[in-house]
């Protein structure tokens, strides 16, 4: 979700600014899904580069996450959201976690649409984390190595109860993955828009499936 910053900037606001206007893009996309028939949206909510910013954006960050959060249950409840989080996430605050806890099992129930916040994500490190699963299981004599292949790989990631994703929409014009869903993403296809996220609307999801719906995925298949 790219352009919370440029977005705020280009109006002459502080950063947090443009955060708390990227959470109202959230709500709209999420009721766009809904409306949609989606089953899964993933958000790429806070890298585990994103711990290297100043301590007070970091602060005002998870400040914002823990009250929209807590603020955003009934309205997910209403519309048969789940959400799920997924990352390391014991990095995060107490506080933060406490109120994700409580959304994610206040929400538990129901089966519309799941909601994934990546928190404190990071690719690289969610593959390392399985091959290090992998490898425990090796060392206690749970696991032969020779049958180790890409879907028990799958398995054992912080993904491993979602399918992979069908479209990445990429806002701000970014052109590079940062980190998101490396092994995720091998078949995905790609949407690049130029809009910043807090101006991303139901809109402007709504024309980035049409471009979807348009497309012929091969799989590698002619």
């Amino acid at each position: 979700m790219d352009g919370n910053g440029r977005w705020a900037r280009g109006k002459g606001l502080e950063r947090l600014s443009g955060h708390e206007r990227g959470a109202e893009a959230v709500r709209d996309c999420v009721k766009g899904c809904r409306e949609l028939g989606v089953e899964y949206l993933t958000l790429y909510a806070f890298s585990t580069e994103n711990w290297q910013r100043p301590k007070a954006e970091v602060a005002g960050l998870m400040h914002l996450l823990e009250r929209f959060i807590s603020k955003e249950v009934p309205e997910l409840n209403a519309q048969g959201v789940r959400l799920q989080a997924i990352g390391r996430l014991s990095d995060l605050p107490e506080s933060t976690q406490k109120a994700l806890q409580q959304a994610i099992e206040a929400t538990a129930h129901n089966d519309k649409l799941t909601l994934v916040l990546a928190l404190s994500y990071s690719s690289r490190t969610e593959i390392v984390d399985a091959i290090q699963e992998l490898a425990r299981e090796v060392r206690s004599g749970k696991l032969d190595p020779e049958t180790i292949d890409a879907d028990l790989l799958s398995r054992h990631l912080y993904t491993r109860d979602y399918p992979d994703p069908d479209l990445l929409i990429r806002t701000s014009g970014e052109m590079r993955l940062s980190n998101f869903l490396l092994w995720q993403l091998s078949y995905t296809e790609f949407y690049i828009t130029q809009t910043l996220w807090p101006d991303f609307r139901k809109e402007d999801l709504l024309e980035a499936v049409r471009s979807y719906r348009k497309r012929h995925r091969r799989f590698g298949s002619i």
